[in-house]
């Protein structure tokens, strides 16, 4: 009996393995991409988190110093970071949290006579992202804003 060569081809299996492996390794290689991409996104946003809590926290022992919370911010950031700091405020409130005042020249006037008044330091930072790769759907540069709040002993 004679065989037919063409039609054998079409039957015959090697190389599928081949083939199957051509077909999913650009798959799996986009999806590690995307993976590298959102891991750097959400370390981002945990850096701007992270500096924006330095920053009030330097603010909380040094409530005037706008200069050196704007600093404590940046130099909390990591190598490469590209931070904005937006003016700290700081005001009084009074120890319970139940009044707050914008400005230390007045203590707030509904607080208790028993309760002490304590500074209260505002920070926000923002910072930007920028992605590995033009995803669809997706913006190629994203904003990650975070404030923080921060108390200390009142004057």
């Amino acid at each position: 009996m004679k065989k037919r060569i063409g039609f054998d081809l079409w039957r015959d299996e090697h190389g599928g393995s081949l083939f199957e492996l051509g077909v999913m390794l650009p798959t799996f290689a986009l999806m590690l991409l995307g993976a590298v991409d959102f891991g750097r996104a959400y370390y981002s946003a945990i850096a701007v988190a992270g500096a924006a809590h330095a920053a009030a926290a330097y603010g909380s022992q040094n409530p005037t110093d706008t200069t050196g919370i704007k600093n404590a911010a940046l130099d909390d950031a990591p190598y490469g970071s590209t931070l904005t700091v937006s003016t700290p405020t700081y005001g009084c409130e009074c120890a319970d949290g139940s009044s707050y005042s914008a400005s230390c020249s007045t203590t707030p006037s509904s607080c208790p006579s028993s309760l002490n008044v304590v500074y209260r330091v505002n920070v926000t930072v923002k910072g930007t992202y920028t992605t590995l790769f033009p995803w669809p759907g997706v913006p190629s540069s994203l904003t990650f804003t975070s404030t923080a709040s921060m108390r200390s002993a009142g004057s």
